[in-house]
This record gives structure tokens, C-alpha cells and sequence, in this order.
């Protein structure tokens, strides 16, 4: 009998469990779009260098997210990839983030801002939401970022 359990509770964990949860955009305002970078960021290009030290970022406008990416090297191999549109906005032209340190600045008369080593919203911030993270993948000097 508790052989059948430990079976019955086995399958119910790896039904239950999706690896694609990240997948799910419950957020009104950023349509769920999906990219793949064909060119791929190397930190030997003089545009991207800076990545190859912590604490530095650089943004991506080109084919990346809705309004670009902010590409955030944390140290250790670590890096992060947020959209640069207010996550409590609705799409419009100051909901454009822009970034200043680690913090994303809306430009929007309720200056929301979001910490881009985690994608919070710092105190103040107005809304439900945190910023849309993106995948990044590393292999030695070229890093991949995508969202599908």
C-alpha cells in the first residue's frame, strides 16, 4: 500500500510541477513576446565590454524585448535581463524605462522605479508587478539573452 502511495504522490508531484511557469505573463500591460537574439552579445566588442566587469550594464534596443533590455552583470558569472517597459503601465512613451546605476526609472509622473539586480520595485513604486525578466544564457564571452 505504501508503495501505490509513494507512486500516486511521485506522478501527482511531476504532473503538477511545469518548467515553463516563467512562461506565463499575467501582467495586462506587456504583451508576451517572444525573441531570440540573432546576434548574440559578445564582451569582447568594444560596445559590450564593459560586461566583462561587475556592476555593469548595457542596453539592448535592437530586436530585444518591446522597448529594449537592460543586460545587468551582478559579478561571479551572474547576469540579468529585464524589459525596459514600466511593468504598471500601460504601453506609451514615457513608460520607456531608462536606467541610472542598477535602478530603471520610468518617466512617468509617478516615478516608478525598479531595482535591476532583482527587478523590484522600490518604495514608492505604484503597482502589482515587477519587471519582466528575460532569460540569458552564458558561454565563456558570448551571452544570450531570449524570451522563448
Amino acid at each position: 500500500m505504501n508503495r501505490i502511495l509513494s507512486i500516486f504522490l511521485f506522478s501527482f508531484l511531476i504532473v503538477s510541477c511545469n518548467k515553463n511557469d516563467d512562461d506565463n505573463n499575467n501582467n495586462q500591460y506587456l504583451p508576451n513576446i517572444s525573441f531570440d537574439s540573432g546576434t548574440l552579445v559578445n564582451t569582447n566588442l568594444p560596445q559590450y565590454s564593459s560586461l566583462q566587469f561587475p556592476n555593469n550594464h548595457v542596453i539592448l534596443n535592437n530586436n530585444y524585448g518591446i522597448n529594449g533590455v537592460v543586460l545587468y552583470h551582478a559579478g561571479l558569472g551572474n547576469y540579468s535581463a529585464f524589459e525596459l517597459s514600466d511593468p504598471n503601465h500601460i504601453l506609451q512613451g514615457c513608460s520607456t524605462l531608462s536606467v541610472n546605476g542598477v535602478l530603471a526609472v520610468c518617466d512617468c509622473d509617478d516615478g516608478n522605479t525598479y531595482d535591476i539586480l532583482n527587478g523590484v520595485g522600490q518604495p514608492g513604486t505604484t503597482g502589482n508587478y515587477a519587471l519582466k525578466r528575460y532569460f540569458v544564457e552564458v558561454s565563456g564571452n558570448i551571452i544570450r539573452v531570449y524570451n522563448n
